[in-house]
């Protein structure tokens, strides 16, 4: 024990690790259920072998941490940062591959400032699982490359398939390092080993579940993830909006000082590279494959695109390791007090809900109306719940409440994998349901909900309820129109 209290005295990065990861820990009790968190604990109580818009990895281990340790909203955060934590620890052991002692407590306090390393410590997504997998891809291909132990080939093609059992982007890791290996003068002969081809023969082998459940479903993972992604992008309308929300989503994630960084580093590579013909050395062109490829392209498609702020995470990775070749200390600590005011913020908008948030993305409310919900339900016994909002409302429902609340594939609309979990919605003919519409932009308690002209298709009548109030520190902070509707003609 004084070994390790030694250790960590002496070693300033890991006390600035342990006390952000404190500090976040000491928050998760504080949090409550954010829609993500549900929907992803659903595929956890619906176990299958994929699902409809992700791989099912952030499912099973949701379903892993809430059997051992009952379903509660601390356990679903804890098992987060659990997983976020260890994407940490595995973070610090690929970086020192690459930098001295000085630059590797640099890189490994610029990552735990971040905020993203936040985001994933508190919210349930694919990410969560994705960047583990990742970083522990990066570790096996560096110890078989660099250190040529063809066996972590086998080892690194297992960690790709798991990571794109998290999250398809996982596929540039395969990108990544074909691409390496074919810039690489040094290290190109492998292009020809069987170690790398039986590596990515693995990968693919450890994704199968995924594969088949499309299979067994008409490929509807895929053609979601396809058609929905490239819809807007054939269409090729330049939006500068999108471009600049790009940036202010990154420079939240990062926070300015590291983002700055990863622009310039960035411009001096590509430069180099395009313009002057000059290759990095082996070790930084390696990092560079698993960066600019998930960081610069997703960066290329914002003109024309609303790129999500998470899908540039896996960048970090090697983003961050070569960030701790070029900081300063003096920059460094910009990054930190920017992190320090940024968590102290967040800490209080979590504790006190200072400021609301005029969205269904948020961690309050949703208890609070499975409550009064169930209260409702007392009045109306014979009636159904569902809402209209995708997954949100409907998910988070679900995790609080013992009847099971349907989403808007009750009124034909599309519901993410609500459409996969085998319901047969003929059962419900003919009864009475609770319909909850979430009023997002929350002003006027007393405004009228519309009636959506498909529930009038659906029911022979519909009703409209007094609207659930949420009230947040005596303040009425949300609302939810309820609507009665009567005899459900489910369509054929």
């Amino acid at each position: 024990m004084n070994k390790l209290l030694n250790f960590i005295q002496n070693n300033k990065a890991i006390s600035w690790v342990l006390n952000f990861q404190i500090f976040r820990i000491f928050l998760l009790p504080f949090m409550g259920l954010m829609p993500q968190d549900a929907y992803y604990y659903l595929y956890g109580q619906n176990l299958s072998l994929s699902y409809f818009d992700h791989p099912g990895m952030i499912g099973y281990i949701l379903r892993f941490f809430t059997n051992i340790f009952g379903s509660s909203i601390f356990v679903v955060k804890f098992a987060d940062f659990f997983i976020t934590s260890l994407t940490i620890l595995s973070f610090y052991k690929l970086a020192s591959y690459f930098l001295s002692k000085e630059k590797l407590q640099k890189a490994f306090i610029l990552l735990a400032s971040t905020i993203f390393i936040s985001i994933l410590s508190f919210n349930s997504t694919p990410d969560v699982p994705l960047l583990l997998f990742w970083t522990l891809s990066l570790i096996c291909l560096y110890k078989a490359i660099f250190e040529e132990k063809k066996w972590f080939f086998i080892a690194g093609g297992i960690a790709m398939g798991l990571a794109f059992n998290s999250k398809y982007t996982a596929i540039l890791l395969q990108f990544g390092l074909l691409a390496f290996l074919a810039f690489s003068n040094k290290y190109r002969r492998l292009l020809l080993s069987p170690w790398l081809w039986c590596s990515i023969i693995i990968s693919v082998g450890v994704t199968f579940p995924v594969w088949y459940w499309n299979y067994q479903n008409d490929f509807a993972s895929f053609v979601f993830q396809s058609s929905e992604r490239t819809s807007s992008i054939s269409e090729f309308k330049i939006s500068p909006k999108n471009f600049f929300g790009a940036i202010g989503h990154q420079m939240l994630l990062l926070l300015p000082i590291l983002f700055l960084i990863f622009i310039t580093f960035t411009y001096k590579y590509v430069k180099r590279i395009l313009f002057k013909f000059k290759l990095p050395s082996s070790k930084t062109l390696f990092l560079l494959a698993f960066f600019v490829p998930t960081f610069v392209g997703f960066f290329l498609l914002t003109p024309i695109y609303w790129v999500k702020l998470n899908w540039m995470m896996p960048s970090y990775i090697t983003g961050i390791i070569i960030a701790g070749m070029f900081i300063s200390k003096k920059l460094l600590k910009v990054q930190i007090i920017f992190s320090i005011v940024f968590h102290i913020l967040f800490s209080l908008q979590i504790l006190f809900y200072l400021v609301p948030i005029k969205s269904d993305d948020t961690w309050v409310g949703w208890e609070e109306l499975a409550k009064e919900t169930a209260t409702l339900k007392e009045t109306y016994t014979e009636a159904f719940i569902f809402s209209n909002d995708n997954y949100k409302t409907s998910a988070c429902l679900n995790f609080f409440m013992k009847d099971k609340v349907y989403a808007q594939n009750i009124i034909g609309l599309p519901s993410l994998h609500f459409d996969y979990l085998g319901d047969d919605l003929n059962i419900l003919k003919g009864k009475n349901a609770l319909f909850i519409d979430s009023d997002k932009r929350f002003k006027d308690s007393n405004k009228l909900g519309e009636i959506n002209p498909l529930l009038t298709s659906y029911f022979k009548n519909v009703i409209e309820l007094a609207p659930i109030i949420i009230k947040i520190n005596g303040k009425e902070s949300r609302k939810f129109w309820i609507f009665y509707c009567t005899d459900y003609q489910p369509k054929k």
